[in-house]
Formats: C-alpha cells, structure tokens, sequence
C-alpha cells in the first residue's frame, strides 16, 4: 500500500501528457480574433513580446486550408501535435509532431493542416490581433 502511494506521488510530480494546451495559455483576453485567423475552425491564442514580436498557440478543431500568404517578417513553427503541412507553390512540407520550420520574411506560404493539429507559432513581428482589440477597432 505505501508503494502504490509513493508511486501516485512520483507520477503527479512528473506532469502529464497533453492533448490540449493548459488553461493558463488559453485566457479569453489572449484569444485571437477570427479576422487574424488564416483558416476557419482554428482557436489561437496570442502573446506580445516587448520587442513587437509575437508567439501564437492554435488548435486546429477541422481539416483546414491556409490560403498563400507573405509576411513581412520570419515566422518559426513547431508542430506539437498532429501534422501541419506547408504549402510553397507547389511545394509541400509535411511538419509532423516534434518538428519545426522557418519561414523567411517574403516567401509565400499556405497551409493545410488535419483535425486535431496543435501549433506554436513565433512571429518577428505583429500578426495577430485579439478578439477584444478586433471589436474594439
């Protein structure tokens, strides 16, 4: 009995495996607006450094498309869950879980990315704007 306690103890200390990211990341007041969102059925959250840069966190909810777009500043990608496939042209990317991705500042890309997929984003500059900025603009 006391090593089926100690064990409980050790496990809780240990953390836990996600399927979602933890509440704390995802406040209401963080959330990104549905006109800054690139695909429909997407859920991001967004956070400002003091430099302008920016770091979004998605859910993607549904199998979805990314129209091309350009960005006037690098972005960094890492998939954490599911696989984010990067579109160039013609040129496809699978990015699978655990993987990352630089995206030079003027190059166009698109997306497609499966149910479930979760994402960190880092972005040299601003991208997304909030829900409650968004109304309040």
């Amino acid at each position: 009995m006391l090593l089926s306690v100690w064990v409980a103890q050790d496990a809780k200390a240990e953390g836990q495996a996600m399927d979602d990211f933890p509440n704390f990341m995802k406040s209401a007041t963080n959330r990104i607006a549905t006109s800054s969102q690139s695909m429909p059925g997407v859920e991001g959250y967004v956070y400002d450094g003091a430099d302008g840069s920016q770091m979004a966190f998605w859910t993607c909810h549904d199998d979805a498309v990314s129209a091309a777009h350009v960005h006037d500043f690098d972005e960094y990608m890492v998939v954490v869950q599911g696989c984010y496939t990067l579109v160039f042209g013609e040129n496809r990317v699978p990015v699978g879980a655990g993987e990352e991705y630089l995206i030079p500042r003027g190059l166009w890309h698109g997306g497609e990315v499966a149910a479930g997929t979760r994402t960190i984003h880092a972005f040299g500059g601003r991208r997304a704007e909030r829900a409650r900025q968004a109304a309040v603009l």
